[in-house]
């Protein structure tokens, strides 16, 4: 009988592991993707969405749905119930209303400026002309056309916004700040008489050399309007008020121009208009937060030893840090709090993000959305492990390796070193659509993926090491990280490859040049190529001004000429040896088309096997949905003839 039973176990197991295949392309991009959209009245049901490629549309479709928060079955939706919006003439966004639905708040586009050559000479009807006089002429994706988001306010009549009044009129300033910015940018004070917006009041060359934005306080009654964070100098963002109207609580960076600095956590009494840092004490950057329902705490995620976690701070001066949850997984989001439950967004590297609930006493966590349970019964999942490699100076280097399903340690394998851009965002537990981790191991590569000196998690001073030391110490850390897994058995230490994007292309250019034979073949997605050329392209001069050191033209700036010198890729392209692919967005004006088109000119020119990628719609990331699936097949294919 005993014996019986074992057969079937064994027949049974043969079964499921035969049922479940690699995860490919197309099954990774028939994933949901969910994020929360709301909690009703009596906080026992959650409503979110479910985003899905529509390939032959090329674009994600969303579908809602509403399920108890206790868990249970999901419903379908037709949309997620909101009360109604005032009506906004002529293309009114981020419509929002005061607490005693007496006034709205929304923005729209205001022309200012007159820069086409149809405005600037009007019987040249067909030309496409642009004409500035200033920096900031372009940003991001898209050129500057003399329009500028403004906040306006109305009085909300029987359901309508009438009196509408541009509270920034005149203004070449936007609000929500571009190109990223949104709804959170602008709220009412609690008592409806006061408007608080998000925007950096600096125009032209000063623009694009500050990162000081700041929280402004339009009052209703007087039409006056104040800098409540005047004298923080840099990013201030994301004001929200406590429940009880208090006090109100934003996140601020210190320094004008380091985009990357470490972001803390500020409260002002509302009253006395009196400021408090309060993790100026704690070694971390804050990411997004949201007060308790009784505003005793204020609960925040942040990058912690190569995940993101939740953590809760209380809400008094002096108060420390506790971190709530812990795991190889990602907190990215802070969704809804009912009583002692949390709602949250939770991502691994095997699985994309789903909802679920945190236990704020013990941490523990309960899955409250099963999207992609039954996609994920039918994919192999891969084994993530932790990694320390011991540095010269006696730190140790943290960092994930990925393995292929049904891994074996007796049969070899190629190895990925994989760069992350940022260069100070956190390589963590994070599901990407484009860099994704499962798909490449399961493709038959191991990935190392290094928290190398830049990255947040590991204390400010490693996250602000890397500025003005691109091709230094990072370099080491990737090139340790590689020699250290390549000691191991299992890998193929002719069969190793170097990908990434943004500043990981910029460390795949780097190492190309310095890496003495070590890899096979590399893949670089908008990196940064030769500094000079860059820095006289790209439009955040902040960044490249904090990070590089400065313009390339200052010969007694020893850091910037340092940086020029010695960090910049084309200067070491004699060096190169090995084949390169080289993908580059048509509109990433961060990381603009010379420099992919120049890498790709220079491994031509030195008749290396080379590839290039050319997304002409594309920023600086790959949104459309038949462009991912392009760039994945280009990735893929190009792995396997090269490596």
């Amino acid at each position: 009988m005993h014996k019986y039973l074992f057969c079937v176990t064994l027949i049974c197991y043969g079964f499921y592991t035969q049922a479940q295949s690699l995860l490919t392309p197309e099954k990774m991009w028939s994933l949901g993707r969910v994020s929360a959209q709301g909690i009703s009245k009596d906080g026992n049901t959650i409503f979110y969405g479910v985003g899905v490629a529509d390939m032959p549309e090329n674009k994600i479709k969303t579908t809602y749905f509403a399920i108890p928060l206790k868990g249970g079955a999901a419903q379908s939706i037709p949309s997620v119930p909101k009360e109604a919006l005032p009506t906004v003439d002529n293309d009114g966004d981020n419509i929002q209303v005061s607490a005693d639905g007496k006034k709205v708040i929304f923005t729209r586009d205001v022309k200012i400026q007159n820069i086409k050559g149809t405005e600037l000479y009007p019987t040249l009807s067909k030309s496409n002309a642009y004409v500035y006089d200033d920096l900031n002429q372009r940003h991001w994706d898209t050129w500057e056309d003399g329009s500028y988001s403004h906040v306006f306010v109305a009085d909300n009549v029987a359901g309508f916004a009438l009196r509408e009044k541009d509270i920034m009129a005149g203004e070449v300033f936007d609000c929500p700040q571009k190109p990223h910015g949104g709804a959170e940018d602008l709220i009412f004070s609690p008592d409806g008489q006061m408007i608080l917006y998000v925007t950096k009041k600096k125009s032209g060359v000063e623009y694009a050399k500050s990162t000081n934005t700041d929280i402004y306080c339009y009052h209703t009654a007087t039409g006056a309007t104040e800098n409540i964070t005047e004298g923080m100098n840099g990013y201030d963002t994301n004001p929200i008020f406590s429940h009880d109207g208090k006090t109100l609580a934003w996140l601020s960076m210190k320094t004008d121009g380091c985009e990357s600095d470490k972001n803390e956590l500020w409260m002002m009494d509302w009253a006395t208009k009196s400021k408090v840092n309060l993790t100026q004490n704690w070694d971390e950057t804050v990411g997004g937060f949201a007060w308790s329902n009784d505003d005793d705490k204020i609960y925040f995620t942040a990058p912690f030893h190569g995940t993101e976690q939740l953590f809760e701070i209380n809400a008094a001066l002096g108060a420390t840090v506790k971190q709530v949850t812990m795991g190889q997984f990602d907190i990215n989001g802070i969704a809804y709090q009912s009583g002692n439950t949390m709602v949250v967004s939770r991502a691994d590297m095997n699985h994309a993000a789903e909802l679920y609930t945190v236990d704020l006493s013990s941490g523990s966590m309960r899955a409250l959305t099963h999207v992609n349970d039954a996609a994920y019964a039918g994919i192999q999942m891969c084994d993530v492990k932790e990694r320390y490699t011991e540095l010269e100076n006696g730190e140790r280097l943290f960092s994930w390796v990925i393995y292929p399903p049904n891994f074996d340690s007796t049969k070899k394998y190629p190895v990925l070193l994989y760069c992350q851009g940022g260069p100070q965002s956190a390589l963590s537990q994070f599901y990407s659509f484009r860099w994704n981790f499962q798909l490449m191991a399961s493709n038959g590569y191991i990935v190392i993926a290094p928290n190398r000196t830049g990255m947040p998690g590991w204390g400010t001073k490693w996250n602000a090491d890397i500025s003005k030391d691109w091709g230094g110490n990072p370099m080491r850390d990737y090139l340790a990280a590689i020699d250290d897994i390549s000691s191991e058995s299992y890998i193929d230490n002719n069969r190793r490859g170097c990908v990434g994007a943004s500043y990981g292309g910029y460390s795949v250019y780097m190492l190309a040049g310095i890496h003495e034979g070590r890899f096979k073949t590399f893949i670089a997605h908008d990196g940064l190529f030769d500094l000079k050329s860059w820095y006289g392209t790209t439009e955040e001069l902040w960044f490249a001004n904090w990070d590089i050191g400065g313009a390339y033209w200052d010969k007694k700036n020893k850091d910037a000429q340092y940086s020029y010198t010695n960090f910049s890729p084309s200067n070491f392209v004699d060096n190169w040896t090995s084949p390169i692919f080289v993908i580059q967005g048509g509109k990433d004006f961060r990381v603009p088309i010379e420099q992919g088109m120049q890498a790709f000119q220079a491994a031509k020119l030195k008749g290396l096997k080379s590839r290039f990628l050319y997304l002409p719609e594309e920023n600086h990331w790959v949104l459309k949905p038949q462009n991912g699936l392009v760039w994945q097949g280009e990735f893929y294919k190009w792995l396997k003839e090269t490596l």
